[in-house]
């Protein structure tokens, strides 16, 4: 099983209680659990996602995984901009998630 990092648990429990993502909170988050918490690990992810969108994202990783393949796009030119719009806003959002998992290795 993979281990997912307690500081981006300790972030998706805030969202998803309605709290601010601070580094106080994710600290506190982390401290409650019985863990020592880096306040600098804290603070640097605090700070990378204050401005993420947390419905966004957590509404399209469900809907991919809800489904394992996409449906092929009509032969119309209009349909085709729309698509490649979208996929150019999930590589940017894939591209964040990235950068975040690859700050706590």
């Amino acid at each position: 099983m993979t281990k997912v990092d307690p500081y981006l648990h300790a972030v998706l429990l805030l969202h998803g209680a309605g709290k601010e993502v601070t580094k106080e909170n994710i600290v506190s988050v982390i401290k409650a659990s019985g863990a020592e918490a880096d306040d600098a690990k804290a603070k640097v992810l605090a700070d990378a996602v204050k401005d993420v969108n947390f419905e966004d994202l957590l509404k399209n990783v469900a809907v991919a995984a809800a489904a394992p393949a996409a449906a092929p796009a009509p032969a119309g030119g209009e349909a085709k901009k729309k698509e490649e719009k979208k996929e150019d806003e999930g590589k940017k959002e894939e591209q964040a998630a990235e950068g975040l998992a690859n700050l706590f290795g």
